[in-house]
């Protein structure tokens, strides 16, 4: 059974940046891209450097979608779906949002 997990307000964070929460002990990456009251939630975990960086790339737009770029080996992962641009068999685990009265949340199952 899956449930909505409070993660923090929305207006703690900035516009074109990530933060990691810990969510029953996964670290989970979420990007507010824009200053609309739109986030994302993927693994923390970039899976190349094995390291619980994510959270801290660059949000980037390409082909006309949202991707992450990992601070670390540079590879770009999707927003809406997490697989990798240079490397199509990883994928980053995704997590469904919303903003509930100003906060954002996260479902976890």
């Amino acid at each position: 059974m899956s449930k909505w997990i409070s993660v923090c307000e929305l207006d703690k964070v900035y516009e074109g940046t990530g933060v990691c929460a810990l969510i029953e002990g996964k670290q989970v990456a979420i990007f507010r891209p824009t200053e609309e009251a739109q986030v994302y939630a993927l693994d923390n975990m970039d899976p190349f450097a094995h390291s619980n960086v994510m959270s801290r790339g660059i949000i980037c737009e390409h082909q006309a979608q949202l991707w992450v770029a990992s601070p670390l080996k540079k590879q770009r992962f999707n927003l809406q779906d997490g697989h990798c641009f240079e490397n199509k068999e990883v994928a980053l685990t995704t997590y469904k949002t919303r903003i509930q009265l100003g906060a954002i949340e996260v479902q976890v199952h």
